[in-house]
């Protein structure tokens, strides 16, 4: 059941699922994307007993407005729907444009955000200037391109998975608008400030990194995690194996075992 708010005078649409009493956790989408990408891992982290606040950014999904087209803009939004909420401390998950909009909301909040955890992200973020200027101008080629991209080989993923994942995927950006998708991926590319603000994380932060992933692929995940561990908070590095870019529609339960700390993967302190 979708729930809704005013904020800023606009419709803010969210779900809220699990036990209200519960530590809460929020979780915030992609560029072109809203809040059903999270669908089957909302279920899953809800199923084990916590509170999962899914928001539609403005200009997605049931939310009004226009897409603020600015990371840091996009966080301070995230910000206040948690107070709106009632939310004074709570995890916060973002996946690619998302997982920079958590990160700059840690930055300009680090006493509320408890666990963060980062999926398919990178610092900076730079996007093809080919995807670019096709989501102003081509927005057919666009999602091809990020179909391409997003998800793991049909070798991996079968056939009949494959196309089923890039039919909804197409859906969701077709349903979103194309320039929605355009000011997303610009913010991402315009965004500079990832590094900074992970070095000034003192926090527990999980990085979620997809195997199979063409986008934010693992080898340059680097700069992100070595900024994170310069913070000096408990960092985790997991890679999923068989899985892209969209690895919450990929494999939701491995995202829901690692979102609660049970997947084994590379553990890094300081």
């Amino acid at each position: 059941m979708t729930h809704t708010l005013q904020l800023d005078g606009r419709r803010a649409a969210f779900d809220d699922f699990g036990p209200a009493t519960a530590p809460a956790i929020l979780l915030i989408h992609g560029a072109g994307h809203d809040r059903g990408v999270w669908q089957a891992v909302a279920a899953g982290l809800a199923a084990a007993g916590r509170r999962v606040i899914v928001p539609d950014l403005p200009g997605h999904g049931d939310s009004e407005g226009e897409a603020p087209g600015a990371v840091d803009a996009m966080a301070t939004w995230v910000l206040a729907f948690a107070d709106a909420r009632g939310l004074d401390r709570f995890e916060l998950a973002g996946h690619s444009m998302g997982s920079l909009v958590a990160l700059a909301a840690a930055a300009a909040a680090p006493a509320r955000i408890g666990r963060l955890h980062l999926l398919g992200s990178l610092a900076p973020m730079p996007v093809a200037p080919l995807l670019l200027e096709a989501a102003r101008s081509d927005p057919a080629q666009a999602h091809a391109l990020i179909n391409k991209f997003s998800f793991a080989p049909a070798e991996v993923l079968g056939e009949e998975r494959r196309r089923a994942l890039e039919t909804g995927n197409r859906a969701r950006m077709e349903r979103n608008g194309s320039e929605t998708l355009a000011r997303d991926l610009a913010a991402c590319n315009a965004w500079q400030d990832g590094l900074a603000a992970a070095a000034h994380r003192d926090g527990p932060t999980l990085l979620l990194c997809g195997a199979l992933d063409r986008m934010t692929p693992v080898k340059a995940v680097g700069p992100l995690y070595e900024a994170l561990q310069a913070g000096g908070g408990e960092v985790r590095r997991v890679e999923l194996a068989g899985c892209g870019h969209a690895m919450q529609e990929e494999d939701p339960a491995a995202v829901v075992r690692a979102l609660l700390g049970t997947n084994t993967g590379p553990l890094s302190k300081k």
